[in-house]
């Protein structure tokens, strides 16, 4: 099942998209239950509730406006570095210089700001050089929790994911070394596009799918996640130690090589940039820079 968030005729609905991605059908949500997206349809799932039945009238998808399946996440987004082996390696001379002898001991997490979250095709707004000169993407796979748990077992992790949905991880490259921590520089306004829906456990094998990133239509990331260095029930399983994860939070898992920085020299965005991702399975979420 595909659940997207939506703006038509001057109101947010919370929808499912049919199987061929061509129209959604909304679910009937009261007003105060769709300005949450679809976090209000994942509280309901964890409860055992049943969703309302999607009776409504199905538009063509291009008759609406995709927003962020979760525009305003309920807290932070959690988000790992280093987690495909080849770009570990890529920058392996910076933003991880100074990382343990043993790198593949542990996950590195930070996390996004909830606020920063932004929808397909809406504008990444550059912060102009006096803030950041070094914009650049990430093309990553995000794991959306449906079932409450603190230290959950990598054996019951997958028990917990709801879905899937895409994220670019935006980062200020010169503030995230600077500050030789990853929040502040990861969490500028715009910083989090995400979408175009979410993708349920059950239609969707996060473990096995392939990330692609374009920019400008040149083919800039490519791998599967069957690379990524710690997988998705090593993922869940530490961010729930000591930690309860709530239906609705999310886990950004890494991304591939091929990210501006590691290239000689870098090749950060600038305005009027286009950053397209794909994920097999998924869809594609695409952003302007400006």
């Amino acid at each position: 099942m595909r659940i997207a968030t939506y703006q038509y005729q001057g109101r947010r609905h919370v929808g499912v998209v049919s199987d061929d991605g061509s129209t959604v059908r909304p679910l009937p949500l009261d007003e105060a239950r769709a300005r949450r997206g679809a976090l209000a349809l994942i509280e309901d799932h964890a409860a055992g509730t049943a969703w309302p039945n999607a009776t409504g009238e199905a538009l063509p998808l291009d008759a609406v406006r995709l927003e962020a399946p979760l525009p305003l996440p309920r807290r932070n987004i959690f988000c790992v570095g280093r987690n495909y082996h080849a770009h570990a390696k890529e920058l392996s001379g910076s933003v991880f210089k100074s990382s343990p002898t043993n790198p593949e001991a542990w996950p590195i997490v930070f996390t996004k700001v909830p606020e920063c979250v932004i929808g397909p095709d809406e504008a990444v707004r550059l912060p102009g050089d006096a803030v950041s000169a070094q914009i650049d993407y990430e093309a990553e796979l995000a794991v959306v929790i449906g079932k409450a748990g603190r230290n959950i077992a990598r054996a019951d992790a997958m028990d917990h994911v709801f879905g899937y949905t895409i994220v670019n991880d935006v980062t200020a490259r010169d503030v995230q070394m600077r500050h030789q921590q990853w929040d502040l520089g990861k969490s500028f306004d715009t910083f989090c596009p995400m979408g175009p829906w979410i993708v349920s456990a059950d239609a969707l094998d996060g473990t096995q799918t392939r990330v692609r990133c374009w920019v400008n239509g040149e083919l800039r990331q490519d791998a599967s996640t069957t690379d990524l260095i710690f997988d998705i029930p090593t993922l869940i399983e530490t961010c729930s130690r000591g930690i309860t994860l709530y239906p609705g939070d999310m886990i950004a898992t890494g991304t591939p090589a091929g990210v501006g920085m590691g290239f000689t020299p870098p090749r950060y965005l600038k305005a009027g940039d286009r950053v397209r991702i794909e994920i097999d399975g998924l869809g594609a979420l695409e952003n302007p820079f400006a």
